[in-house]
Order: structure tokens, then C-alpha cells, then sequence
């Protein structure tokens, strides 16, 4: 089976590399002209010429990279299957549709507005009470195009930072940390779902995540299984979804959804029988899922703007080096190290003795709140 694959990074890379083993072959179109992912056959189009050569070369679709045009995706689902559906895309485009979605479906979220000027900025904190996050209502992610209100009075400083005519501005939420819920859906319909992570962000970014998220209760697995399960089914979504939440002291509040493998799943590359890679290929071939039983505790490890020492790494039998093969660039996603142990104990030692050797990662004991693990 040829499979297409709609963007060309990192992710693209590595679900090429987890479908390879299942006889599939891939067909990378890119429209940045930036490809990175190194490997398979690569389009590069950025003014959409070659859509239809791409589309004669595959069975199937798919996409690594969210911010791509709904109107490619919706052309090339008229004549091949193309998973996740273009619907999932346009809602997760738009924050404004996908927080309505969510409030449809019953899944908690910040209170909100939306904003089209710098008054109705200042109108929005006013209402909701600061502090509050303004974001672009679209076309942001990793921290980008946001700004944090701690007052109405910010809003013309906060309006021109971000730029863009209209924003979601949403009421700042206490929250004891951030965590994902990663699940995939078959053709058929079948669901299985990762046990959440915790995730930990410096500047905007994910550094770690580590799975399962430590002290989670029963219920808070049970309710974001719930949430994700009701987007699921909505969307008809065949593929990988993550559903990004806060953790309160009230329950899970939804943050933002991404319909593809997801950062803060790469630790079920080693970390869990079948990674969120593989089991997006099979559900997008129409096979049946694989198991995302845990091997044991795990954390991923971003590796950001520098490689460090990438060979004392590889000195660590505990310590499995994914590279991107990336140009060192402040704030780029260059590869990720995923580490293994049998107890949360001896997770942070090892993770430790990694992030030694990576310049810039913020320190791990005090990112996760090590009084919650140790």
C-alpha cells in the first residue's frame, strides 16, 4: 500500500519508519519547501501543481502537520481516503469552532470570547477577569501568536504583539499541571487509548512527558477516555487524536486538540507494545489496532535548538536517541531521547544523567514537581 502523507517533518519521518515494517511505502507532499523528513519519495510544491501527480501516486492519505489548506485535503478525499477526515482539520484550524465543538460534546473548557480589535480585546479581560490568554484564532501553535493579560490595560500592546484579526481570549486557568491524552480509531471503530502523560513546557515548548502521568486517579483517566471517545465518534476520525488538558482541582479542562501523533506521545516508541506511529498506520490502512499496553514508565526528552552531546547519550544503555537530522536553530525540534524504568524513582535518576548532556533543558526535577513522583 502507497501511502501519501501531506507535510514532510519529523512526524511524516517517523510514521515512514513505523509503516516500512508493515510493507507500506510513502509519498511526502510538502508545500513549505522545507522537507526534513529524509527518507521516502518527496513532492515539493509550494504552489499546488503537482496535486494531482501526487494523488496518482498513492492508495491513501494522511497528514503529519495540521496547518496545511482544508481545500487540498477536501479535493484529495474525492478520490482517495484521506484519514483524518478534512472536517477534523477545518474544527482544529479554527479555536473558536473547536471550542464550540468541545461545549457541544460536553468536554470542559475555559471560559472564553472572541475578540476582532483591541477594544473588544480590553472588553474580553474585563468580562472574564484577568488574567486571561489571548491567542490567534488561528494558525498558532507552539506557543506562538499568544499573550498573557494581566490587566485590560494591556490589550493595545497585547493586539499589536499578536497581530491577527481575530483572537480567542480565554480566562486563565489554575491548573496543578498540563497533561494529553493520546487515542487512535480504526475504520471499523475500534478505539484504544495511551494512558495520559504529564507534560512540561518551557518558552512555549514541550521539553519532557512522561507516561503514565504520575499519582493520576482512576476517574481523571476514566473522564479524559470520555472526552476524547465523544471527538472521536463525532468526527467519524480514523487515525491518531491528542486531546491537550489541564489537570484542577475541579477536573480535566480541555485546552486544544491536535488530529495527528503528537509530540508528547513519542515515548510510546519504546515505551508502549504498539507506538502512536504504528497504530496510525494500521488504523489509516484499515487494519486492525495494536496493543498500547505500557512497557514500563517512560519519558520523552526533547531535544531543542542544540544537539549536546549526542554520543554520551548513546553511552547510555538506558537511553534511546531519536534524531531528526535538523540544523541546530534556537526553539527547533531536532530529535527527542525516550527513557525507561521499572519505578518513578529511578525515572528521574536516569533522565538526569541524560538532560547532563543536553545544553538548554530546563532543570527536570523541579519541571516535573518531583515531590509528586519521588
Amino acid at each position: 500500500m502507497r501511502i501519501g502523507v501531506l507535510g514532510a517533518g519529523q512526524l511524516g519521518r517517523m510514521l515512514a519508519l513505523a509503516g516500512y515494517p508493515l510493507a507500506k511505502t510513502f509519498v511526502f507532499y510538502d508545500m513549505s519547501g522545507s522537507p526534513s523528513a529524509g527518507l521516502g519519495e518527496v513532492i515539493i510544491d509550494r504552489e499546488g501543481k503537482y496535486l494531482d501527480d501526487f494523488l496518482s501516486r498513492v492508495d491513501r492519505v494522511t497528514y503529519e502537520f495540521e496547518h496545511l489548506p482544508v481545500d487540498v485535503a477536501e479535493k484529495l478525499a474525492k478520490e482517495k481516503p484521506v484519514h483524518p477526515c478534512p472536517r477534523a482539520l477545518q474544527v482544529c484550524q479554527n479555536r473558536e469552532a473547536e471550542k464550540t465543538l468541545f461545549g457541544e460534546l460536553g468536554i470542559p473548557t475555559p471560559q472564553w470570547k472572541i475578540a476582532d480589535s483591541a477594544e473588544s480585546l480590553k472588553a474580553a479581560a474585563k468580562s472574564l477577569g484577568c488574567p486571561v490568554v489571548a491567542k490567534s484564532n488561528t494558525e498558532g501553535y507552539d506557543g506562538k501568536g499568544q499573550a498573557v493579560l494581566k490587566s485590560p490595560e494591556d490589550a493595545e500592546a497585547a493586539w499589536e504583539s499578536i497581530g491577527h484579526p481575530r483572537l480567542m481570549v480565554e480566562k486563565f486557568v489554575e491548573f496543578s499541571r498540563e497533561v494529553s491524552i493520546i487515542a487512535v480509531r480504526g475504520e471499523d471503530g475500534q478505539l484504544a487509548f495511551y494512558p495520559i502523560s504529564e507534560n512540561v513546557h518551557h518558552e512555549g515548548i514541550l521539553r519532557y512527558a512522561i507516561a503514565p502521568a504520575p499519582k493520576l486517579e482512576k476517574h481523571v483517566q476514566e473522564d479524559a477516555e470520555r472526552y476524547i471517545k465523544a471527538l472521536l465518534n463525532e468526527l467519524g476520525y480514523v487515525g491518531v487524536l491528542t486531546l491537550e488538558l489541564f489537570e484542577t482541582a475541579h477536573g480535566l479542562v480541555a485546552n486544544e486538540m491536535a488530529p495527528r501523533v503528537h509530540n508528547s506521545g513519542h515515548w510510546t516508541i519504546e515505551g508502549a507494545m504498539t507506538s502512536q506511529f504504528e497504530n496510525h498506520i494500521r488504523a489509516v490502512s484499515g487494519h486492525p489496532l495494536g496493543s498500547v499496553e505500557c512497557r514500563g514508565l517512560s519519558c520523552m526528552i526533547n531535544i531543542i535548538g542544540e544537539h549536546g552531546n549526542v554520543e554520551r547519550l548513546l553511552e547510555l544503555p538506558y537511553a534511546h536517541v531519536h534524531l531528526y537530522n535538523k540544523g541546530e536553530r534556537a526553539g527547533r525540534k531536532l530529535g527527542h531521547v525516550n527513557v525507561l524504568a521499572d519505578s518513578y524513582e529511578e525515572l528521574v535518576w536516569r533522565v538526569r544523567n541524560c538532560v547532563q548532556f543536553l545544553p538548554g533543558s530546563p532543570e527536570f526535577s523541579s519541571s516535573l514537581h518531583s515531590n509528586r513522583i519521588a
